[in-house]
């Protein structure tokens, strides 16, 4: 039987798959990366330790799965979006990537939309507004304050695609992971010549995009050395983390769409036809599907507002679960089962690391609003829950306004090990939840891809069908959604009532 490797080059580190050719997950290694801060508000990374932490975690995969490393016929790759990688001649990269989470170039987005002629006019161009994430205000960055180094930039890549350089020589991009760099024509899956010329960047630094399945090179013998894999396999485009993770959730047709609850949340909406939101309060990026696209929105602290309640005010469950040998989060959701929807009019805005999406407003503060002399932990825990929940169907919204279809919501992340949680958003979604077996996420979707683009699958659908399976089906609860629906259009007054105050907030706290 002929087996695949997914390689998904995370943030705090890069995990590695081994698939069947079933589309079984065999095994799965991890091995951590560093993250720099030269100066407050910077993050970068070494490329090469992505690269090293890329042979550990596949030897150890493979290790693990047992499988004879000589019947690995694909490599798929996923990782980190936007992240800045600038190499020499000779692909030795200049210097550190700045990566996504990197907050130095507001200066660079303000000018991108300045230079276009407004922000409806980059969204025309390129699908999205310029945002301090993207890989284009990254490179400007380093125009404007490092401009000796920029002179000798040969080559421009993506986290994923430097590992990619690594492993078969070969510059290239896939389309969805290119499409956050704010210089790809999304509708004509190719550079952007217009925004090429604005902004005189040397068309040759960028390298080949491809769609995701289509292959880009093949294992050096270098490389299949230091991975135990035969020289000559095939290494795949793969996509960026959100896009590849979708497929991991087989959410590749239209009218189905993926709730990721981890630390951040995630929305995201297949599409078969192009369209934009014209105020970019969500992203559209070309799907790892060829020839397709989605849509999508980040929640920045949305599970991760409950892993915040759980270290500051959840001492005492962290203790009793210590105890008992459980999760703490088993007895938080317990706690908050006993809590009624709605917590008697508490809400609690998980803006904990300001936000994203709809409001794109790093000022934004966490709060409960409706506290009283009647309320408990319990509904302290709940207007958690509850809270990063509205925040995910503020997202589902506004795909849905976009006249994106929502058939069925696939859940994941650790949203979806909590009955109580699981049900809450079928209710406040308003619509049929389901959970998969699947539970791997992109290095899974990249490991899928491979398959696809190396023959043993037709296409995306047919090796989703293969490996993804529903285990559980959630529907709404009919008089809980109708209670829900008033709460959340409570919950949308809250944040403009409060956008000021968070500003003022900001500059008393400096």
């Amino acid at each position: 039987m002929a087996y695949y490797i997914g390689i998904d080059v995370g943030t705090s580190g890069t995990k590695a798959l081994v698939m069947d050719g079933r589309a079984k997950v065999l095994a799965t290694a991890s091995s951590k990366h560093t993250i720099l801060a030269p100066r407050s508000g910077w993050s970068e990374q070494d490329p090469d330790e992505w690269f090293s932490a890329t042979v550990k975690a596949v030897r150890t995969a493979v290790r693990r799965s047992g499988i004879d490393g000589r019947g690995v016929a694909g490599i798929g790759l996923s990782g980190q979006m936007h992240g800045l990688v600038i190499t020499d001649d000779a692909g030795r990269p200049l210097r550190s990537s700045i990566i996504w989470n990197d907050q130095r170039t507001a200066p660079q987005a303000a000018a991108i939309e300045q230079v276009v002629g407004g922000r409806r006019k980059l969204i025309s161009l390129v699908g999205n507004a310029a945002m301090t994430s993207f890989t284009l205000t990254k490179l400007l960055w380093v125009r404007d304050n490092q401009p000796k180094l920029y002179e000798r930039i040969r080559h421009m890549l993506l986290p994923k695609d430097y590992v990619r350089l690594c492993l078969t020589g070969e510059y290239a991009g896939d389309v969805s992971d290119m499409s956050g760099t704010l210089l790809l024509d999304q509708k004509k899956r190719t550079w952007s010549k217009k925004m090429i010329s604005l902004f005189d960047i040397d068309a040759e630094i960028l390298p080949p995009v491809v769609e995701s399945h289509e292959i880009t090179g093949t294992l050096t013998k270098s490389a299949a050395s230091k991975l135990g894999l035969p020289a000559g396999t095939p290494v795949v485009g793969g996509g960026g983390d959100q896009p590849a993770g979708a497929i991991g959730n087989g959410v590749v047709a239209n009218g189905l769409t993926s709730a990721t609850m981890g630390t951040s949340g995630v929305v995201y909406v297949h599409s078969r036809d192009y369209a934009v939101d014209p105020h970019s309060r969500v992203n559209t990026f070309c799907s790892c599907v060829a020839g397709q696209w989605c849509m999508f929105g980040c929640v920045l602290s949305a599970g991760g507002s409950f892993q915040w309640y759980r270290n500051v005010l959840g001492g005492a469950e962290v203790a009793a679960a210590k105890r008992r040998k459980v999760d703490p989060y088993e007895l938080l959701t317990d706690q908050a089962a006993k809590a009624p929807p709605g917590c008697e009019g508490l809400f609690f805005l998980p803006y904990l690391t300001g936000e994203r999406t709809p409001h794109a407003d790093p000022l934004a503060r966490g709060c409960w609003i409706g506290l009283h002399s009647r309320t408990t932990r319990s509904e302290l825990i709940r207007s958690v829950l509850e809270g990063a929940t509205f925040a995910m169907n503020d997202v589902m919204r506004l795909l849905s306004e976009r006249g994106l279809k929502i058939n069925q919501v696939r859940l994941s992340g650790g949203g979806v090990r909590s009955a109580l949680w699981r049900q809450m958003q079928a209710d406040i979604y308003g619509r049929t939840c389901v959970t998969i077996n699947a539970q791997e996420g992109p290095a899974y979707g990249v490991a899928l891809l491979a398959a696809v683009g190396t023959g043993r699958f037709r296409n995306l659908p047919e090796a989703c069908r293969a490996g993804i399976k529903i285990t559980r089906t959630i529907k709404p609860n009919a008089r809980t959604k109708r209670f829900y629906a008033k709460c959340g259009e409570q919950y949308r007054r809250l944040y403009p009532a409060l956008k000021d105050e968070f500003a003022r907030i900001a500059e008393v706290a400096k």
